[in-house]
């Protein structure tokens, strides 16, 4: 499958799924690859995720996740705690979200 492919694949699923509720739906190819990102992580299941990991960049995938899923805390823990350990293989996922958290914090408020 092309990049393009799995991009429309990954965007059905997420239509399929109510997750872009708040969006014209009628335009879906042109989901921001960030937004493509966080909704995947956030709402699809592990076969999804991988297909993010044959289209992005590992870094960019992490960004993502670093800025918009870790800094909701406790609304997203347990999500946060298994892709820190499964696909960004933290040693101590508890640790490391906390202090990634932190450090994401710091940056906006400093």
């Amino acid at each position: 499958m092309s990049k393009n492919e799995i991009k429309h694949v990954l965007a059905e699923e997420l239509k399929r799924g109510n997750s872009f509720w708040s969006y014209d739906t009628s335009s879906m190819d042109d989901v921001p690859n960030d937004m493509l990102i966080e909704k995947t992580l956030i709402y699809l299941d592990i076969k999804e995720i991988n297909l993010l990991f044959q289209i992005f960049p590992y870094k960019q995938i992490k960004r993502v996740w670093l800025d918009r899923l870790v800094p909701q805390g406790e609304y997203l823990y347990t999500l946060n705690r298994f892709l820190a350990w499964y696909y960004f293989k933290a040693k101590c996922p508890d640790h490391y979200i906390k202090s990634m958290a932190t450090r994401h914090f710091n940056k906006v408020f400093a």
